[in-house]
Formats: C-alpha cells, sequence, structure tokens
C-alpha cells in the first residue's frame, strides 16, 4: 500500500513474562506514590524514529531475523533528567546488548544524538531531584534483590510511541519478532 502515513516507532526488547510481572509491580507501586502513566517493560533497543507502517514491520523482521537471544543484566537503579528517564534500571552494556541496538539502529537507518545507555524505565515522569531520589530508593525498597536481576531477551517488539503523547494513550504494540535460542555453550 502505498502513500502510507508516517508514525513514531520505537523498538523494545520485551523481558520474559515472569520477569514482566516482577517488574510491573515494582512499577505499579510507583505509580501509586508519585503518579505517571502505566507503560509495558521494555528496553528501547531503537529510540522514536518516523517511518510508514510496512517500512517499520519490515525493518523490524529484517533486523530480527539476524540475531539471537541475549542475556540482560540489571547494574543499578537510577534516575534521570527527563520525563522518559525518569527512574530505571540500568542494563549492563554488554556487546550482545550494545550491538543488538547497533544492529537495529542501523537497519533502521536511526542515528542517536547521544551514545547508547541500556536501561529499563521504571517510572516516566516530571519530579524534582529530591523526588526522583525518593523513587529510586523506593525501588530498592520493594524489590531488594533488583539489581541481581538477569534474564532472557527473546523478543523484540514494534511499538507506536508518538512521544509527545505523554499519557502514552496512544501506545501500541504493532509486532513482535521471537529471536532465535542462542544455545549455551
Amino acid at each position: 500500500m502505498e502513500n502510507q502515513t508516517e508514525e513514531i516507532y520505537s523498538v523494545w526488547a520485551l523481558p520474559p513474562e515472569d520477569v514482566r510481572a516482577r517488574i510491573k509491580r515494582v512499577m505499579s507501586a510507583l505509580r501509586s506514590e508519585f503518579g505517571g502513566p502505566e507503560f509495558e517493560p521494555h528496553i528501547t533497543v531503537v529510540g522514536a524514529i518516523r517511518l510508514s507502517p510496512d517500512n517499520a514491520i519490515r525493518m523490524l523482521r529484517s533486523a530480527s531475523a539476524a540475531l539471537s537471544s541475549y542475556t540482560a543484566r540489571v547494574t543499578s537503579v537510577s534516575r534521570g533528567s527527563f520525563f522518559y528517564q525518569c527512574v530505571y534500571l540500568l542494563i549492563e552494556p554488554t556487546p550482545e546488548v550494545v550491538e543488538t541496538s547497533a544492529h537495529c539502529c542501523n537497519g533502521f537507518g536511526y542515528r542517536s544524538s547521544t551514545g547508547y545507555m541500556p536501561h529499563l524505565s521504571l517510572l516516566y515522569q516530571d519530579l524534582t531531584d529530591e523526588e526522583k531520589e525518593k523513587a529510586r530508593s523506593r525501588v530498592e525498597e520493594l524489590d531488594k534483590e533488583i539489581c541481581e536481576l538477569r534474564f532472557k531477551i527473546s523478543e523484540l517488539a514494534l511499538y507506536k510511541t508518538d512521544t509527545e503523547d505523554k499519557s502514552l494513550k496512544s501506545w501500541e504494540k504493532v509486532e513482535v519478532c521471537h529471536l532465535e535460542i542462542k544455545r549455551e555453550v
């Protein structure tokens, strides 16, 4: 179909179901205390890029076909300086994590103005530094072992993510690709 309206998409690495459930409990507790919209636990692989739906799906399938599942390791709970990086889990930038993002960014023609910082956001919100620090330390109280979390990434998803919509009501999952399971040696 020609002349499709372009939308803003992102590519997310999705944690497995059990890890998603664990992280969602923490996210829910943070939202009840600090507000903010609900969203799926994910590690952004490709940031917001404007594409037609057909191109976005084709690019995701093509990029995913060349990738294998990999392990993500949480190293710390951190806080950032803007709405979409309010409080998050920092993910160790192992070669697999970094190369997966580089491969996908390349396939999508995405150029980031900043270096890749793999992370899994827990809260989107505009808070003062004091509130962010309170929310950050709250995460460690809610899940004492969260910084030891390791999990397999075997799904990449294409999400429609209009970053102007801070309610996230328009955000939706478009496509999921399963990565080939890599045999542990």
